[in-house]
Formats: structure tokens, C-alpha cells, sequence
């Protein structure tokens, strides 16, 4: 963009996307437009944004390292024979706050503290279902095909990471989606990319391979 200056975390110098659109679309009509078509409508009508509780509102800008929270209304048709109920859903893309080539325990370490300040956040918020990004306690190695990122793997029933974000799920009553490298211990340490669902008791209720 003539003019941006680039700083280091964000887009050319802007908060977000939708900073950049408002700065210059500044026809109301064909920024609905815009946004229309980048993302969609809702029962005919643009997504309606919602305003995050004071509590998660706080525990995001008081951060160490401060994180954007959104919030947005997804409405559905009304039943017949049931009244409709809100369910609050939280989608988690975090950046790796320590660098790749730190310790792996530190970066993990890193990876857990960041989670746990973005899950107390949805939960102020009244979150109650949690997704994870993918492979989210390790960088995202994949595209490298390196053998030595298969250190970060671990059990998805017993490993630290479902034990930290059990405790997590029973204090918010959250049911919490943890996509991370699984390493199948009972079957020859085989290394999976595994999605585990953690309910909202704290308890493993299944998981999903990729």
C-alpha cells in the first residue's frame, strides 16, 4: 500500500483487515458490499458483531503480549418445537510466542501459557465450545517434513497437554478441541496429526485422525 509503513506483527502497519477496508472504502454502501462478498451473510444480512464482556475484554488487552478478540452473532432459523439457545464458540489462530529455535520445552512452555491466558479470556466471555488451532503446541512443521519436530508429539488420552487443558475445561464448563501431534504409544509410538476433544468435565471424549 502507497505510503505504509511496515511494522513488525501486523499489515503494513494496520491492526487488521478490516482497518485497512475502512480506511479506504469510505462509501458505507460498498464497504457492506466488500464485506458482503469476503465474508458472506447471515439470514440475509451482514454478521452482526457482538460486545465482548468487560472481564475478557480486560484479560486480552492486559496481557503480557495483548490479543485481538472478536465476537460476532451467527443466527439460524427459529424451530417449530423447540425455543432456539445460544451456544458461544471460540476459534483459537495463535502466533508461536517464542522462536523456533528455542529449547523445545520453552517453546511448549510458551505455547501452554499463551493458551491458558486466550482460554480464560473465552471463558469471561461465556465460550463453551473451544477449537484450537491445528498441530497448536508446536510450530507448524508439516510443510518441513523434518524428523526432529515428531519431539513434540504425545499422548492424546494421558499427555501434558490434555492434562493442562482438562482443568481448563472443568473450571470454564468447556468443552475444548485440541488438535495436536499425537504419538500412539501402544502402537509402536506411531505419530498421528489428532484432534482430541476434552469435555466439559474434564473428561477425554473421544478423538478424530487426520
Amino acid at each position: 500500500m502507497n505510503g505504509a509503513k511496515a511494522v513488525d506483527g501486523s499489515l503494513a502497519g494496520s491492526h487488521s483487515v478490516e482497518d485497512i477496508l475502512e480506511e479506504h472504502i469510505t462509501d458505507p454502501a460498498k464497504l457492506r458490499e466488500v464485506k458482503r462478498v469476503l465474508y458472506g451473510s447471515n439470514e440475509g444480512a451482514p454478521v452482526a458483531p457482538l460486545q465482548l464482556p468487560p472481564e475478557a475484554a480486560a484479560a486480552a488487552s492486559g496481557s503480557a503480549r495483548p490479543f485481538d478478540l472478536q465476537a460476532y452473532a451467527f443466527r439460524a432459523a427459529p424451530e417449530e418445537l423447540r425455543p432456539p439457545r445460544v451456544v458461544r464458540i471460540g476459534i483459537v489462530q495463535n502466533a508461536a510466542p517464542a522462536p523456533t529455535t528455542a529449547p523445545f520445552e520453552e517453546q511448549r512452555q510458551a505455547l501452554w501459557s499463551r493458551a491458558e491466558e486466550i482460554i480464560n479470556a473465552a471463558g469471561a466471555a461465556g465460550v463453551k465450545i473451544l477449537c484450537l488451532q491445528e498441530a497448536w503446541t508446536m510450530p507448524f512443521a508439516f510443510c518441513t517434513r523434518e524428523k526432529h519436530w515428531c519431539a513434540f508429539a504425545e499422548s492424546a488420552e494421558r499427555g501434558p497437554t490434555t492434562q493442562l487443558l482438562q482443568g481448563l475445561a472443568r473450571r470454564w464448563g468447556m468443552v475444548v478441541v485440541s488438535p495436536i501431534l499425537e504419538r500412539d504409544e501402544e502402537h509402536g509410538d506411531t505419530i498421528w496429526n489428532t484432534a482430541v476433544v476434552i469435555g466439559n468435565n474434564g473428561n477425554v471424549i473421544g478423538k478424530h485422525r487426520k
